[in-house]
């Protein structure tokens, strides 16, 4: 009983779940991104910077309605109130643990700090892919989701995140896009990238080209659509990021497993450039 007890205790709470002190993120509210790397980037630093390139595109401000979609840890909900003054704040994360803290530590942040006002954070455990269950009405004029939508298929992210924007809302996530050389390979070439990507739970067959990308954001009557490859500093960099934690540490257990997994899938993405990372934004027509 003691070794499953202890089996147990080194898996993860969730599949989604990230060990972010192994990756450099004590805070109470961690990251837990790819991150978008410049050099001598500290993993906390390299995230901000990919959640800051996402709300600068989307022309965040602080008078924005905010839906927070796969935050995770909760970094990016307290970085939007903290760094945007970002007053309405909605979230949502498949893993209740994290909900459950992200709601401790601002509720207590909130009530030590007198510089936080008129501050509201609705925050739920569930799935991005039926938000109107959470949230009925068009209400958000931001919905975000950062590193996180690349795990479903596009049709049904684009779906429900679609139908809680408001009129002339902003919609901005991340994305694995297939390149036109891709196309070409040969079957059992598909086949290697299907087993690569799996393990990092997303289906091949999912993933659009960029002219599907943009047909599909239009069938769902978004515009002012912008398609950016993103891949050098976020495959590329995290990629690295991770070789060089493996070589400064010494961990073996599962946590350490999986960063690395990611780091070397990345870099095989980045090296190959067949399949691209990819930042989304856009605009919900009238």
């Amino acid at each position: 009983m003691k070794w499953m007890q202890a089996l147990r205790s080194q898996l993860p709470a969730h599949k989604y779940a990230i060990n972010a002190k192994l990756l450099g993120d004590d805070a109470a509210l961690a990251w837990s991104n790819l991150g978008a790397w410049t050099q001598d980037d500290t993993y906390p630093e390299a995230c901000q910077a990919l959640a800051d390139h996402l709300a600068l595109a989307l022309q965040l401000h602080s008078a924005d309605h905010v839906l927070d979609l796969g935050c995770g840890q909760g970094a990016s909900v307290l970085h939007w109130l903290e760094r945007y003054q970002v007053r309405r704040i909605s979230a949502l994360d498949l893993q209740p643990a994290c909900i459950a803290n992200i709601k401790n530590v601002l509720q207590l942040k909130t009530a030590a700090d007198a510089n936080v006002q008129n501050f509201t954070a609705d925050l739920h455990c569930g799935s991005f892919l039926n938000l109107n269950q959470h949230f009925p009405e068009p209400r958000f004029d931001a919905v975000m989701c950062i590193d996180a939508a690349y795990h479903s298929a596009l049709d049904p992210f684009l779906q429900s995140s679609t139908s809680v924007l408001n009129s002339k809302g902003r919609l901005g996530f991340h994305y694995l896009m297939l390149s036109d050389d891709f196309l070409n390979l040969k079957p059992w070439q598909k086949l290697r990238y299907t087993a690569l990507l799996k393990a990092a739970d997303v289906t091949l067959k999912d993933l659009p080209t960029q002219p599907q990308l943009h047909q599909q954001l239009e069938k769902f009557g978004l515009h002012q659509i912008c398609i950016e490859n993103i891949s050098a500093k976020v495959l590329g960099g995290f990629a690295q990021y991770a070789q060089q934690l493996c070589a400064a540490q010494s961990g073996t257990g599962i946590a350490q497993f999986k960063i690395n997994a990611t780091g070397k899938l990345c870099r095989t993405l980045f090296a190959e450039g067949l399949v691209h990372y990819v930042q989304v934004s856009a605009q919900k027509a009238d």
